[in-house]
């Protein structure tokens, strides 16, 4: 028994500044939990705002898209541009009747 009351001081001892350590050990590991959780939260605000725009992206047009508008347009152009050679001569031929008109009245 004698033995018991000589050891129980040191392992008391040894037990409370164990519990000390533990305490400190976790105590920062709690502060850095929520900051985990927190970093964690970002990140999935991240991913669903990644997610949004990947969606939104899918329905834009691509290169060839536009490269394919861009001929379309010049096709557009040159036809406008037939179009108007072709009025300038009916008009030229329009102004020639009505003079031609406008002399032979009676």
């Amino acid at each position: 028994m004698e033995e018991l009351r000589t050891w129980s001081g040191p392992v008391a001892s040894l037990l409370a500044i164990g519990g000390i350590i533990y305490t400190w050990l976790t105590a920062s590991s709690k502060a850095n939990e929520g900051k985990i959780t927190d970093h964690e939260e970002k990140l999935i605000e991240h991913d669903r705002r990644i997610q949004s725009l990947e969606s939104e992206l899918k329905h834009l047009p691509s290169k060839d898209d536009f490269n394919g508008l861009l001929l379309a347009v010049e096709q557009v152009k040159s036809g406008l541009g037939r179009l108007e050679e072709s009025h300038d001569g009916v008009k030229a031929a329009m102004r020639r009747i009505e003079e031609y008109l406008l002399r032979e009245k009676p």
